[in-house]
């Protein structure tokens, strides 16, 4: 059964210290085997590539090309794939796209009165690479999530990397592939993808930026190539939050937490209420939802190793804790949760109201599943149309402009010791 707290336990502090410990990803245990794959493709490029495929995914491609996924074979699969699923595929693009469109920065100039001119050149990164999962599931959703942000900023060149074990890979995965226009895309995993997308080889030029999640071994390598490439951020495992009040639904409360469960053994489900009739009733039908599941025992340990139900004193007291726990999904299933929005300070995605389950926003709700996770939330943002762009500043003086700041500029310079600073400046000043 899925733990169950009370903050006025003796042990509780305790043990809610370790649920914040729930991101630890040991990256030191991995971090070496990593290094030295990514070294290995470093030093002998695509041949690198092919042998790790070899010996991570179960098949021995003949050589690189080998490993890249055409268009026809993305088109072929959209074009078969059933008519609802086709209409839902396309639905949830435009509703991605949609949100993701309202996100667009401009480029600005400001005009002052003594004739400089600055402003902000905002230009999308020329090429960008999108690691999507495969292995235990396949996640097309995570490829519109990732290449819709970056299809909107404006990037040019998009490069796909997923995992193929056994050589197999995931018709819907495929299909995405086709709606968002992808031209370029491998089948390649783990450490492996992000080490090509971060150094390139003779047949794939290296991109700028890496967005996308994983396991421990590719979040260690995005932690590692960062500052050879930007990436958007290092997540781990997924997780929930749920913050619900006495009238809240068991059984909804109950799905919304295993939804979460069933992702992976690492992911983590938390419900925190001032009920305690309602957090047994919780924790009971959790288990009788159970045993229902194809992947029952992946969520089972889960929810035995990761999951918790938390009974506070009252309502202050759970958005106190749920700060504190900062999830990457948080869900309101409370009265009147728009009240106690203010005072939610770290959350990924926040769902309002008892019909917002999680998993709307997984797939169809339009703003980004690819969200910070294990607290870091607190410093961490969303997946956003930001993450495929860059900004440069634009300053352009005036004669006039110059007269008038150039020697408040040359005291600076000059009180930091930097002449050649002083004079590229006064060297200006009263010049005709």
């Amino acid at each position: 059964m899925i733990a169950l707290l009370e903050t006025q336990d003796v042990d509780f502090k305790i043990r809610f210290e370790e649920l914040l410990k729930r991101g630890a990803m040991d990256i030191l245990s991995v971090e070496g085997r990593v290094k030295e794959l990514l070294e290995s493709i470093k030093q002998k490029g695509k041949n690198a590539v092919v042998e790790q495929v070899s010996r991570f995914d179960n098949w021995e491609p003949k050589d690189f090309l080998d490993l890249k996924i055409s268009q026809t074979q993305m088109q072929e699969a959209y074009e078969k794939l059933d008519t609802k699923l086709k209409k839902a595929l396309q639905k949830a693009y435009e509703r991605i796209y949609a949100f993701h469109s309202k996100q667009l920065p401009k480029t600005w100039l400001d005009f002052e009165e003594n004739g400089s001119i600055l402003g902000q050149k905002v230009s999308a990164v020329d090429r960008a690479g999108l690691y999507i999962p495969g292995g235990k599931a396949a996640y097309p959703s995570s490829l519109l999530m990732n290449a819709i942000p970056a299809i909107v900023a404006g990037v040019k060149e998009i490069v796909v990397c997923t995992p193929t074990p056994n050589n197999e890979i995931n018709p819907l995965l495929l299909a995405a592939m086709h709606l968002c226009g992808i031209k370029e895309a491998y089948k390649i995993g783990g450490a492996s993808a992000i080490g090509v997308m971060a150094y390139g080889c003779e047949e794939l030029q290296k991109v700028d930026v890496i967005s996308g999640p994983g396991n421990i071994y590719v979040a260690t390598a995005k932690k590692l190539v960062f500052g050879e490439v930007n990436i958007d951020m290092i997540a781990g495992p997924s997780e929930i939050g749920i913050i619900a009040t006495p009238k809240a639904k068991v059984e909804y409360l109950a799905w919304d937490l295993l939804s979460q469960a069933e992702h992976d053994e690492m992911a983590s489900s938390i419900l925190i209420t001032p009920s305690q009739s309602l957090a047994k009733e919780v924790a009971l039908k959790i288990d009788e939802f159970l045993q229902q599941l194809p992947r029952k025992e992946i969520t089972t340990n889960s929810i035995n190793q990761r999951g918790a139900v938390i009974v506070t004193k009252d309502l202050d007291e759970a958005i106190f804790l749920m700060n504190q726990i900062a999830p990457e999904h948080l869900e309101l299933i409370v009265e009147n949760p728009l009240e106690i929005l203010p005072k939610i300070k770290h959350a990924g995605a926040i769902f309002i109201g008892e019909n917002t389950p999680e998993p709307i926003g997984d797939y169809i709700a339009g703003p980004n599943h690819t969200l910070p996770t294990g607290g870091s939330a607190k410093f961490f943002s969303p997946l956003c149309v930001d993450h495929f762009m860059k900004k440069s500043s634009i300053i352009a003086f005036s004669q006039q402009a110059i007269q008038e700041l150039g020697e408040d500029c040359g005291i600076l310079a000059h009180t930091e010791g930097l002449d050649a600073h002083q004079n590229s400046v006064l060297v200006r000043l009263n010049q005709k």
